[in-house]
């Protein structure tokens, strides 16, 4: 059997699936509850400095997209970092990480972007027995409004001055959360590591509005007829995330920083593409508010008997094995010529690859066939896009298969050999290197 256990900047954890600081992790209540079901670690909900407890709204805080089946595919938040007191976060976290001392516990924290606040909270929550702490660099709503959480993730300089000064004042290995509200995600990973961040965690939520009630015409959530944009999370940010994951996995200057993994995990074959991208471990959310704390049975099940099938005995034995196949599109293979095929003992003639195909791309499919009712492909048309593929609702009913020798549609013969834009005649670029 599979050993899931894990070991993220030392800090070891029964599996790979810890809970992401959110409202699940807001109290002793629910952490402990979260590790009985079985979660590996849990980051705390994010802790803000001594004094007056944050103001959250008292209407509706959370905004939704569904998908057809009422499935949550996305979710819309305008919640605040912890509205509790300091001081009874602090006793909690101490109590409960004594009490369950094989967990991950993290400590999230935000506060002001000044030095004396910062050394101050992290001398405060020193005697806790943490494993570690998460600066919230992400929250674009609220919070970065009063010069704290995406507005401090927004600028590299921020982010390394203020990681410096928390590798300074704490022993504590030293997480910092980036936002994916930025043009590109590899400068904050620099700035972090430059700081001397022991790892990232990404991502935090999208700055979004998810929809518009269309009798207030009020954003939702709706606060009394008004409506502001909050953070959106959920399966609908997976590609997102995964993508500004392997953004910093391949980048030069931050290949080899430790990742935690967050957005839109929901299953374990989520999780498992996360971690082949190259993160020691994820974070966990929406899925747990959306279906409750024991999912992640079905997580370390899934993922345990995907990795016995595989042959993989430990989580690090495919950590980051999918990073050297990230590449740039100007890298990929010119001469990889594909066309669709159709398995006719599969096709349920339900039509959807013809009409996607003849309205959209490139009329390459038939509708008709000697006047009956048949789906073929033409490969002479076929340009391999796979949106066939994509629409088709049996699955394995249509595949791309690669060709060799001479192309139907373009009557040329195929390269053999591996070619790319960089090398092709059209591309400039290539015309004045030869020149």
């Amino acid at each position: 059997m599979a050993d899931l256990t894990t070991e993220f900047l030392g800090i070891k954890s029964p599996n790979p699936f810890w809970l992401a600081s959110a409202p699940p992790t807001d109290k002793a209540y629910n952490v402990e509850r979260a590790f009985k079901a079985g979660w590996g670690g849990v980051v705390w909900k994010t802790l803000g400095e001594e004094g007056p407890p944050i103001v959250n709204v008292n209407g509706p805080r959370y905004g939704v997209i569904h998908g057809p089946d009422r499935r949550v595919l996305g979710l819309n938040n305008i919640e605040l970092i912890t509205d509790r007191p300091l001081d009874v976060n602090l006793r909690e976290i101490k109590q409960v990480k004594r009490d369950w001392k094989d967990r991950a516990l993290i400590i999230s924290l935000m506060v002001p972007c000044e030095e004396g606040p910062w050394k101050k909270i992290l001398g405060e929550i020193e005697d806790t027995e943490a494993d570690g702490i998460e600066l919230n660099f992400g929250c674009p709503h609220g919070m970065s409004e009063r010069g704290m959480g995406a507005s401090v993730g927004q600028v590299p300089e921020y982010i390394e001055m203020v990681t410096r000064w928390c590798k300074q004042y704490t022993r504590m290995p030293v997480i910092v959360k980036l936002t994916p509200n930025i043009t590109d995600v590899r400068y904050p990973a620099r700035a972090a590591k430059a700081g001397g961040a022991d790892a990232v965690s990404l991502i935090n939520t999208v700055s979004s509005i998810t929809s518009v009630n269309l009798d207030t015409f009020s954003p939702e959530p709706s606060i009394d007829g008004k409506g502001s944009h909050g953070g959106f999370c959920g399966p609908a940010v997976k590609p997102i995330a995964l993508n500004l994951v392997a953004e910093i996995a391949r980048d030069a200057e931050t290949r080899g920083l430790p990742i935690s993994g967050i957005g839109g995990i929901t299953t374990w074959r989520d999780a498992a593409e996360f971690i082949a991208l190259g993160c020691g471990n994820v974070q966990v959310c929406t899925a747990a508010m959306t279906y409750g704390f024991k999912i992640v049975e079905e997580m370390i099940e899934g993922l345990s008997d995907w990795m016995d099938q595989k042959g993989y005995t430990s989580v690090s034995d495919f950590t980051g094995k999918a990073v050297p196949n990230v590449t740039d599109w100007q890298y990929l293979n010119l001469s990889y010529v594909t066309k669709a095929k159709i398995d006719q003992d599969a096709c349920i003639k339900c039509g959807r690859c013809h009409i996607a195909c003849e309205d959209t791309s490139h009329q390459a499919i038939t509708s008709m066939v000697d006047g009956e009712r048949k789906f073929e492909v033409i490969d002479e048309e076929c340009v391999g896009c796979n949106l066939c593929v994509d629409v088709c609702p049996v699955d394995n009913c249509i595949s791309m298969e690669r060709i060799s020798g001479v192309d139907p549609r373009t009557g040329v013969e195929i390269n053999p050999e591996y070619a790319n834009w960089t090398q092709h005649p059209n591309n400039p670029a290539s015309k004045v290197a030869a020149e």
